[in-house]
């Protein structure tokens, strides 16, 4: 996608001309978590706000608090071929076929009307193969991603095999001191310990594996507005290996 113009004018998919390859990878916690963070990864980041603005937002999954809209996939196929060979690198799998989804998110949902499963970190799928990107769109005083570890097990990533004992402590938990107050997660606490924290600045992307626990990074005293260029704007995305 790095086409370089012939005239004053760029066509629509050059609009969306992303740039990862000075993106920096990073560990955090004993567990070595890998992170990968790309800074200014779209080249023209209003374009996707303005395309954001046209888009259809619609509750899509009761864990959501918010509004997705699927991001165009044309853009997925042209950012594929850019990500699929700097993934096999970041994550060390190479020569792997990758897959990829993507919405235009909102967090909408206000703290006090919360369910009980959107007041805890979570995590996208237990493959550990599966990488989640997160591409920050706001400018916010909300922030980005927060990693956690859960207390009573030590889990920090649950795999197929962790999740049953994950979720019986986790009901253990809330049986003996209830659930969290009706509000975004911010420290953990009581049942979560955060580890790490991505500060989400504006227009930078960040990868991860989908199962290691986690939740947005959202400030319970400032609005959530359901306008594109006025709130929490993300373009979320999964990547997964072919089957």
């Amino acid at each position: 996608m790095a086409i370089t113009p012939t005239s004053g004018t760029i066509s629509p998919l050059q609009a969306w001309t992303i740039n990862a390859q000075a993106a920096d990878a990073s560990y955090f916690s004993t567990q070595n978590h890998r992170l990968v963070l790309a800074n200014g990864l779209l080249e023209h980041p209003e374009h996707a706000i303005s395309q954001a603005i046209l888009q259809k937002f619609a509750r899509i999954t009761p864990q959501y608090p918010g509004l997705r809209a699927p991001l165009d996939p044309v853009v997925c196929r042209a950012w594929l071929q850019i990500l699929g060979p700097l993934l096999d690198q970041w994550f060390d799998a190479p020569g792997t076929r990758w897959e990829m989804q993507a919405w235009y998110s909102l967090v909408t949902t206000p703290p006090g009307d919360l369910l009980p499963i959107q007041r805890l970190p979570h995590v996208d799928g237990t493959d550990p193969r599966q990488i989640a990107m997160m591409l920050y769109l706001h400018r916010t005083g909300h922030g980005g991603t927060a990693f956690f570890r859960h207390r009573s097990t030590g889990l920090e990533a649950l795999t197929g095999a962790d999740y049953p004992r994950y979720a019986a402590a986790l009901q253990d938990d809330v049986a003996k001191s209830g659930l969290p107050p009706a509000a975004y997660t911010t420290d953990g606490a009581p049942h979560f310990e955060r580890i790490h924290t991505v500060p989400g600045d504006f227009n930078s992307a960040v990868f991860y594996r989908g199962n290691i626990l986690h939740s947005g990074v959202i400030d319970n005293n400032t609005p959530l507005s359901a306008d594109p260029r006025e709130g929490r704007l993300t373009i979320n995305a999964f990547f997964r290996p072919a089957e």
